[in-house]
């Protein structure tokens, strides 16, 4: 039952093995002509999926998939404990390099990182699309991600640090001290394979932290391809290359990460039922956790909202990545229908530039988004538009609209990791906020007006409870520049912008005395 990615990935370990036969009588996509380019990449039909300063993967074989047609792409070997064990060590080891480099310098590798992903962003971007099955445009945006939170992570190098606080005794000196926390542990989702890791590695690095990666087990090539890339540049600089490493595996390395005290900080990206199990692992040992976990995200739109605005938001809020992020729209408070809208959706290969949707990641997604729609009609609802899987090769599905269901329906306040909207009918400002609230989640939320006095009090402490609070926008699509994260079944976690760089960090007050006295706070006497 342990899910190491959103959704429906965690079966594809079992999935590989499934497969593993037939993949190998058939012919890996790697080795047909058309797709030459993923060899730009470093890849070949079979790659090692450890690296800690060198390469390796004794362990289980999977296959890569591409959903837009379940053709086997090329093979990965994981790790086995053993190799975890000796890579855990190898980062660790490299951390003693790494943390006595001063924090610009740290900087500059990061930099060169930043430059490295330019170089290959449209051929990484696209592999994006063929392996995770989002559009071409938002696998190469992706990409630039990493490339941006490079380089604000550059300038955040110079620019880290404590203030020196008045002291209250004659003579004494009252400064904050922050220090890199040592090893941390990045696990990350299928549904944005490059730059959640991106976010975690460039302001991690900087900070004085290693990183050691465990991507999704649906998304390897990709794991493996942008380690390639970020350690080619740790070598030319004669650097450890168990400062990034990586481990490819299942619930067997996501596991024993949270359990392993030598692992500072676990940052997990996922579901919010694993997200739970890694935090209490992770508790268990008094270790740090950062959680970026599900979202259940409303878009209310009042009488006077701008409907040039809110129709499409809303249709690229919940139909972009095909409903798979996790800032995903699912909950329209709308008097208005975005059918019409939906319509007008071009549906296509991923990588054909004019596609603005394409499949689903997984064949279990597909069944899950069949499960829901069953739900919502066993429930009350309608299906307005869409509610079919496509007859076509690949895992498609046909965005959907339902209305008719109470704000409270149990399939309302799920998280299903499928394009489907509900769509709700609320009477007052009040309502639409409670409902806004009312779910687990406290991702993302939106509201479109021009009443400046609604504005601040959504914005305000009876307003929306989400970690991002957004106008006149969607809810998916954050900058860089902000922290990145939700509340309640969220996680809590801040990741990338503002003041994120914290959670890799750890805090020391300091008091030092330069003078010749030992004068005791609160004024007391011990004498």
């Amino acid at each position: 039952h342990w899910r190491m990615s959103r959704g429906p990935s965690g079966t594809c370990v079992a999935r590989g093995l499934f497969y593993q036969q037939s993949a190998a009588m058939s012919t890996l996509l790697i080795n047909q002509p058309k797709y030459a380019w993923l060899k730009e990449l470093g890849l070949s039909e079979d790659n090692d999926g450890v690296y800690n300063g060198n390469w390796g993967g004794k362990g289980e074989v999977i296959t890569s998939y591409c959903p837009a047609n379940n053709e086997p792409i090329a093979r990965v070997r994981q790790a086995t404990m053993a190799e975890y064990e000796e890579t855990v060590q190898k980062s660790r080891d490299a951390w003693k390099v790494w943390a006595d480099i001063p924090a610009p310098k740290r900087g500059e590798i990061v930099r060169q990182i930043g430059d490295a992903l330019r170089k290959k962003i449209k051929v990484l971007g696209s592999l994006v699309s063929l392996e995770m099955g989002k559009i071409y445009v938002e696998g190469v945006g992706e990409v630039q991600e990493y490339v941006d939170v490079c380089d604000y992570a550059v300038g955040l190098s110079r620019m880290i640090g404590g203030p020196v606080l008045p002291s209250e005794r004659p003579g004494h000196a009252l400064i904050e001290m922050w220090n890199p926390v040592g090893l941390v542990g990045i696990i990350t989702a299928f549904n944005f394979p490059v730059a959640v890791y991106g976010w975690n590695n460039a302001i991690a690095l900087i900070c004085g932290n290693v990183c050691l990666w465990k991507g999704a087990p649906t998304t390897p090539l990709t794991s493996v391809a942008v380690t390639k890339i970020v350690a080619q540049v740790l070598e030319q600089n004669n650097l450890p290359g168990a400062i990034c490493s990586m481990t490819c595996g299942g619930a067997d390395i996501g596991t024993a990460m949270s359990k392993d005290e030598r692992v500072d900080l676990v940052s997990f990206t996922g579901s919010t039922h694993v997200g739970k199990m890694v935090a209490m692992m992770v508790q268990e040992r008094f270790g740090r956790n950062l959680l970026e976990l599900g979202g259940n995200n409303a878009i209310i739109g009042k009488g006077d909202a701008d409907l040039n605005l809110v129709v499409p938001s809303a249709v690229f809020a919940s139909v972009g990545t095909a409903g798979q992020r996790c800032t995903t729209t699912r909950r329209l408070l709308l008097i208005t229908l975005v059918a019409k809208a939906y319509k007008q959706v071009r549906i296509g290969d991923p990588w054909d530039p004019s596609t603005m949707y394409g499949p689903l990641h997984t064949k279990q997604a597909v069944d899950q988004y069949l499960a829901a729609i069953e739900q919502a009609k066993q429930q009350g609802g309608t299906v307005v538009c869409g509610g079919k899987v496509m007859d076509r090769p690949g895992n498609y599905v046909e965005p959907t609209i339902i209305t008719g269901l109470a704000h409270d329906a149990p399939i309302v306040h799920t998280e299903t990791f499928v394009p489907i909207l509900y769509v709700l009918k609320f009477q007052t400002e009040e309502e639409a906020f409670a409902w806004n609230n009312e779910v687990k989640q406290g991702l993302s939320s939106s509201i479109f007006t021009k009443d400046m006095g609604r504005v601040f009090r959504w914005l305000g402490p009876k307003g929306s409870d989400c970690g991002i609070v957004n106008v006149n926008i969607p809810t998916s699509g954050a900058e860089i520049g902000g922290a990145f994260g939700g509340e309640k079944h969220t996680g809590g976690g801040r990741e990338s912008g503002s003041d994120s760089w914290k959670q890799y960090m750890r805090r020391s007050t300091c008091t030092i005395n330069y003078s010749k006295d030992l004068p005791l706070a609160q004024g007391i006497k011990f004498e």
